[in-house]
């Protein structure tokens, strides 16, 4: 099957998804309906909720037991259908080790394009042109597992990049950054002009990439309220005394304020 897009209409849809892992009685999904038209979206829910069993049933790493996956209006049904569907939506697993293999950082990245037919040579640019993009460039020759998990990080998501996907789906994408690792991940994906599905607990985090945001409860995906009233205690060296915490508004409520900068501050 030869799936057309373009970057501007990109359209993923879970129709009627029941799944139960082998051995479990309870299932992950009962009946789920689900639907993307691209932009960006946050997806949160607790542990154990289903949300990376969602991505793989996207991408058809797993098989439902019941219900479609429709991408761009056609239904997904054979190993085919979804390799086609995995040059156009690509996936960032949440433990990079699961998609590392190659010794070198440039097998790593090279290994996609080499996939969609590319020469030796012209795999080798792009994945060369990708390290550039995501700021590793001199990488090309290092070992893989020798990096830092930071580096990891981001050589796993120009593994994905490479391959040029309308689609970015982002499976906890900060686990184990340092703060410096963090800041340019997200210089990364604000800089993209691909959709995003964000699963994330960093809640910092997917504010300033979306202001949409959706929540697995009880197998099923509902939509959250984009701003809701509420208060957190915290503790740290201090905390006796008057002080300020930044507060950072959503991706779209930054921009009607005017830019990125902090948009107010609260004493406590």
């Amino acid at each position: 099957m030869n799936i057309e897009t373009d970057r501007q209409n990109v359209d993923i849809e879970l129709q009627h998804i029941s799944f139960t892992y082998p051995g479990h009685e309870h299932p992950v999904f009962d009946s789920l309906d689900f639907s993307f038209q691209g932009g960006h979206m946050g997806l949160i829910g607790d542990n154990g909720s289903g949300k990376t069993t969602l991505f793989h049933i996207m991408v058809g790493l797993l098989k439902p037991d019941s219900g479609h996956v429709l991408f761009n209006g056609r239904v997904m049904e054979s190993e085919e259908d979804f390799t086609e569907l995995r040059r156009h939506v690509g996936m960032l697993f949440q433990n990079v080790d699961d998609q590392l293999f190659s010794p070198s950082v440039i097998e790593d990245i090279a290994f996609g394009p080499l996939n969609l037919g590319y020469s030796p040579d012209e795999a080798r640019d792009i994945a060369m042109a990708t390290l550039a993009k995501v700021g590793l460039e001199g990488y090309q020759d290092r070992i893989t597992h020798h990096l830092s998990g930071g580096e990891k990080r981001l050589v796993a998501l120009a593994t994905v990049l490479s391959m040029e996907p309308e689609i970015l789906l982002l499976d906890e994408p900060t686990n184990d950054l340092d703060n410096a690792a963090r800041r340019r991940l997200l210089e990364i994906l604000s800089s993209l002009d691909q959709s995003l599905i964000i699963i994330s607990h960093d809640w910092d985090f997917l504010s300033q990439l979306t202001s949409t945001f959706y929540a697995l409860e009880n197998g099923k995906v509902v939509k959250s309220d984009p701003l809701t009233i509420h208060q957190h205690q915290h503790i740290h060296p201090l905390g006796d005394r008057v002080h300020i915490h930044p507060m950072v508004l959503p991706a779209e409520e930054r921009e009607r304020a005017g830019g990125d900068k902090l948009d107010s501050q609260r004493a406590y």
